[in-house]
């Protein structure tokens, strides 16, 4: 079956950097685009990053521009979140996401996320 499996979180300060690495197995991953999202307490799961299935194209939230790399390892089966410059504001969990058409529908996976907290 389908697993997304998030590790690399943990506790930072402030200006500190982080990679989040998730796992995928259960599918052909070279195949589908894949995508970061992250929730902070109270407050909905937003996109953070994604990256097209052969790393042609990535898109960025606006909050982490300049400072979040998104990347995959086609061989490895796994895409990461490089975090840098962190922010008190980037604490959130954070999880894995792939989109998988079959049955003549989409289906949305998760991962079981990774916290990640930015504090002095």
């Amino acid at each position: 079956q389908v697993q997304l499996v998030e590790s690399g979180g943990g506790l930072v300060q402030p200006g500190g950097s982080l990679r989040l690495s998730c796992a995928a197995s259960g599918f052909t991953f070279s195949s589908y685009a894949m995508y970061w999202y992250r929730q902070a307490p109270g407050k909905a799961r937003e996109l953070v990053a994604d990256i097209t299935s052969a790393s042609s194209r990535t898109n960025y939230a606006d909050s982490v521009k300049g400072r979040f790399t998104i990347s995959r390892d086609n061989a490895k089966d796994t895409v990461y979140l490089q975090m840098n410059s962190l922010k008190p504001e980037d604490t959130a969990v954070y999880y894995c996401n792939v989109n998988l058409y079959y049955s003549g529908s989409y289906h949305i996976y998760w991962g079981q996320g990774t916290q990640v907290t930015v504090s002095s």
